[in-house]
């Protein structure tokens, strides 16, 4: 029990986080670029004060960074230059669909070959995402956005998966976190891409980094022991339809029936894939 409310609170985390996204964003108080380095600027500080307030160490130059800091500055950078060219729902569709298979493909791979129970189960919620958050109209997908966020799928799928063997989660996020803010900061100067910054677009991302997102995956590392890498990979199809219903109750955005069927499918899938079948 404590386990599934960690993980259902890790998953609104998630999901507030893509609200100050789209709040900033959309607003105009704040470009992505921009919003992705305060995000990790803010998530740095706080997480490393803790940690040094805890008397603990900051495992900066561990081994684990390579993997942790590097996914995490991969799944930053694609997801901040994606999210330029790429309608919002679609890019959240390809997002969870690369992590989803991403995360499959881990598990086949190192022989912890996924359920039938689980494998549906995915392809539902999978299916009821799909229904919610494809683009109205005709469809144009570009090119380069798409394999930004394919890469973001993929660095965010390895940060998960790096986040099994991590000891220490608070400190093993933190330091992910402060690695990744050099990295994080050339690949979007690289880019030439120009930050524009207000004061409420400020007060957003350092919300997004400081509690949403740091606070939030360093929760995330907690309970990720406690997960399969198949059940993390289908539990986090939720984070859109969270999202989407948080910005219904506190945006006074419409909710559609095409969001509550898809919702349904969704939540369904996810029931399917992590339930138990009673024993007889």
């Amino acid at each position: 029990m404590r386990l599934f409310l960690l993980t259902a609170l890790t998953m609104c985390a998630f999901a507030a986080n893509s609200i100050l996204n789209r709040l900033a964003i959309d607003s105009g108080a704040a470009d992505p670029s921009g919003f992705a380095m305060v995000r990790v600027l803010t998530g740095a500080l706080t997480l490393a004060a803790l940690v040094l307030w805890s008397g603990k160490k900051l495992p900066v130059l561990h081994r684990r960074r390579v993997i942790g800091a590097g996914a995490l500055s991969v799944y930053m950078v694609g997801f901040s230059l994606a999210y330029v060219t790429l309608d919002a729902g679609l890019g959240a569709l390809i997002l969870f669909g690369v992590v989803q298979i991403s995360m499959f493909s881990f598990t086949a791979l190192t022989g912890l070959v996924p359920t039938s129970r689980q494998l549906i189960g995915a392809g539902i919620a999978l299916f009821g995402l799909a229904y919610v958050l494809w683009p109205t109209g005709a469809v144009q997908v570009d090119t380069k956005g798409a394999l930004l966020m394919t890469s973001a799928g993929i660095g965010w799928a390895a940060y998960s998966l790096a986040g099994r063997s991590e000891p220490d989660a608070l400190s093993g996020t933190a330091a992910n976190f402060v690695v990744a803010l050099p990295v994080t900061a050339i690949a979007l100067k690289i880019s030439g891409m120009y930050w524009q910054m207000t004061g409420m677009g400020f007060v957003l991302a350092a919300l997004s980094g400081a509690v949403t997102s740091g606070m939030g995956y360093a929760l995330w590392y907690s309970v990720l022991p406690g997960l399969s890498p198949a059940i993390a990979a289908v539990v986090q199809l939720s984070v859109p339809v969270i999202a989407i219903i948080g910005g219904v109750l506190l945006l006074g955005e419409v909710a559609s029936f095409e969001l509550l069927l898809g919702a349904v499918m969704v939540l369904g899938g996810i029931g399917l894939a992590v339930g138990r079948l009673p024993r007889r």
